[in-house]
C-alpha cells in the first residue's frame, strides 16, 4: 500500500522540486504545484498522503494559507503536512506547526532527513 503512497510537492522553485522528486520518486508517486491554488486544486483530484509545502510562494496562497485550509476541512485534515521553507526563527515554526502542521525542514534541508519523515507516514 505504501508504495503507492502520493507525496505532493509545494514549491515555486523548480530545483527544489526536482531534488525531491529524485529523492522521493522511486518510492512514491510524485505530484507537483508551484502555488498555493494549485496545490489546493491538486489536493481535490489526487488526494495524496503526504503533502511537503513551502511557506512563501507567490500568488493568493502562501503556505501557511493553505495548510490553513487542509487543516480546517474534515476530508484533509488527516493529511501529513510538512513545511519547508527559508524561514528559520523559532517563532515561524511554532506558528506553523500551532497551525497544524506535522513537520517543519529549514532550506537548505537535508534531503535524507526528508525522505526518512515521509516514509514514516506511510507506514
Amino acid at each position: 500500500l505504501c508504495a503507492m503512497s502520493k507525496v505532493l510537492i509545494v514549491d515555486d522553485q523548480f530545483d527544489i522540486r526536482r531534488l525531491l522528486r529524485a529523492m522521493l520518486g522511486k518510492e512514491f508517486e510524485i505530484l507537483e504545484a508551484s502555488d498555493g491554488v494549485g496545490a489546493l486544486e491538486c489536493l481535490q483530484r489526487e488526494w495524496p498522503t503526504v503533502i511537503l509545502l513551502d511557506v512563501m510562494m507567490p500568488g493568493e496562497l502562501d503556505g501557511l494559507q493553505v495548510l490553513d485550509a487542509i487543516k480546517a476541512n474534515p476530508a484533509t485534515s488527516h493529511i501529513k503536512v510538512a513545511m519547508v521553507t527559508a524561514k528559520g526563527q523559532a517563532s515561524d515554526q511554532l506558528d506553523a506547526l500551532h497551525r497544524g502542521a506535522d513537520a517543519y525542514f529549514i532550506k537548505p534541508f537535508s534531503p535524507l532527513q526528508v525522505v526518512k519523515w515521509v516514509r514514516n507516514q506511510c507506514r
